[in-house]
C-alpha cells in the first residue's frame, strides 16, 4: 500500500542533527528512537508527503530553556524569520537537485515528471526500483515571508501551502497557543491571504487560532486544508485552550465543502488526552480510526480524511501510537479501517487517494 504523508518536518529534522539519508538505527540527532528518514518513508510506502519548512519564534532567546537551531529566530524579527525558512526551502532544493526528493508544483500533476539525473552519492543511498520521494512544499507559519510582496519568490522556489501561523502570534495569524486565543488575522495576514489566491497556493488551516480559522474561511473562499489535526469534538472539553489546536466540528465541515482534506496528526496526546508523556501512555490504532471515522461522520463521507502523521517532527517514535514505530508500520492503521468496515477504495482513499485527488497527483 502507498500513502501520501501531508505533514513530515524533514528539514526541522535535518536541520536538528538527524542524518535523513541514513537508516534509523544511524541517524543520531535529537528526538530518539527516530521514526523518520528517507529511507525509512520509502521502505514504509510513503511516496509523496508535505514537506515543511518549519520556523519557531522564541519570545526571549536568552531564556535558560528557550529553543535553539537554525529553525528558531526571535519573535517579530521578519529577516531573521526569513534567514531560517529560506535555509530549509534551499535544503529541499537541493535535495531535488540531486534526485532524492521530487518536488510538487503549483497546480501540476508532477507525480509522473522524471527525475533530474544526479552525481551526489547521497542520492545513491536511498536509490530503489521506486522513485523517489515526491514532496510539495508546505511553510508551517508565514513568518519568513517578509511581507506580501515577498510571497511570489517563496512560490517561485517552490512552495505550494502556508499556514499563517504556528502556535505563537505571528505577523500574519495568531497560533493555537493560550495568549492568542481571541486574536485572529492581522491585517497583514488578509494581505497575504489575497496574494496567496493570486499566487494560487493553498491555506492551511492547522495551528491557527479559532477565530483565525474563521477571519481565514471569510477572507477567502478558497480550498483550505488542515494538514494536521484532529477532532476538538473527542478530546474533551471543547472549550480548554488545550484542545484550541484541535479542528471544531464547523471548521471540519467547511474544510470539507471547499474540496479539502483533514490530515489525521498521530501525536499520542492529539489522539487521546490521557496519552501524555508524563503519564508514559501512547494512543492507540483505535484512536487513530475514532478520530478519522468523526471527520467522517461530519462530512458525510469518506473522501476529505487522510494522513497528516507529523511523525517525529519534535518528539520521538514513542509519542506515536501503540504499534506505530516508523512509517513501515502505517499499514496497520489501513488494516484497522478495513476492519471497521471500510472497503478498500476508502481505505487506499484514507492511505493516499483523497489527498492525491486533492493536488490533482497521477498515477
Amino acid at each position: 500500500m502507498r500513502f501520501f504523508d501531508a505533514h513530515l518536518d524533514l528539514a526541522y529534522l535535518a536541520e536538528t542533527g538527524r542524518d535523513m539519508h541514513a537508516e534509523l538505527g544511524d541517524c543520531r540527532g535529537r528526538h530518539q528512537p527516530a521514526a523518520v528518514t528517507l529511507s525509512s518513508l520509502r521502505a514504509g510506502g510513503v511516496g509523496a508527503c508535505l514537506a515543511t519548512i518549519f520556523t519557531e519564534a522564541v519570545p526571549d532567546p536568552s531564556a535558560p530553556d528557550a529553543e535553539t537551531g537554525a529553525f528558531a529566530y526571535p519573535i517579530g524579527d521578519a529577516f531573521a524569520a526569513y534567514r531560517a525558512g529560506m535555509r530549509q526551502l534551499k535544503l529541499y532544493r537541493a535535495w531535488a537537485e540531486a534526485g532524492v526528493i521530487r518536488l510538487m508544483h503549483r497546480g501540476t500533476p508532477a507525480a509522473t515528471a522524471p527525475s533530474p539525473p544526479s552525481s551526489d552519492p547521497s542520492a545513491a543511498r536511498v536509490s530503489s526500483d521506486a522513485p523517489p520521494l515526491l514532496a510539495g512544499i508546505l511553510m508551517e507559519c508565514a513568518d519568513p515571508i517578509v511581507g506580501p510582496d515577498e510571497l511570489g519568490e517563496w512560490a517561485d522556489l517552490g512552495v505550494i501551502a502556508i499556514g499563517l501561523a504556528w502556535a505563537h502570534q505571528g505577523r500574519y495569524a495568531a497560533g493555537n497557543a493560550v495568549e492568542n486565543r481571541r486574536h485572529g488575522l492581522t491585517d497583514l495576514g488578509r494581505e497575504l491571504v489575497a496574494r496567496m489566491d493570486e499566487a494560487g497556493l493553498v491555506h492551511d488551516a492547522s495551528h491557527l487560532s479559532q477565530r483565525a480559522i474563521d477571519d481565514l474561511f471569510e477572507a477567502t473562499d478558497r480550498p483550505v486544508i488542515a494538514s494536521h489535526s484532529n477532532c476538538r469534538a473527542l478530546m474533551g472539553d471543547p472549550d480548554t485552550q488545550a484542545n484550541q489546536r484541535h479542528l471544531a466540528d464547523a471548521s471540519i465541515r467547511e474544510i470539507a465543502r471547499r474540496g479539502g482534506v483533514v490530515g489525521i496528526n498521530l501525536v499520542s496526546n492529539f489522539l487521546d488526552p490521557a496519552a501524555t508523556a508524563a503519564a508514559k501512555k501512547r494512543a492507540t490504532i483505535a484512536d487513530v480510526v475514532r478520530h478519522a471515522e468523526h471527520v467522517c461522520g461530519v462530512v458525510g463521507d469518506r473522501k476529505h480524511v487522510g494522513l497528516g502523521t507529523d511523525m517525529d517532527g519534535g518528539f520521538a517514535a514513542v509519542r506515536l501510537p501503540q504499534g506505530i514505530d516508523t512509517p513501515a508500520d502505517l499499514v496497520k492503521i489501513a488494516e484497522a479501517l478495513r476492519d471497521a468496515g471500510w472497503s478498500d477504495a476508502e481505505v487506499e482513499g484514507f492511505a493516499r487517494g483523497n489527498w492525491a485527488r486533492f493536488w490533482k497527483i497521477a498515477g
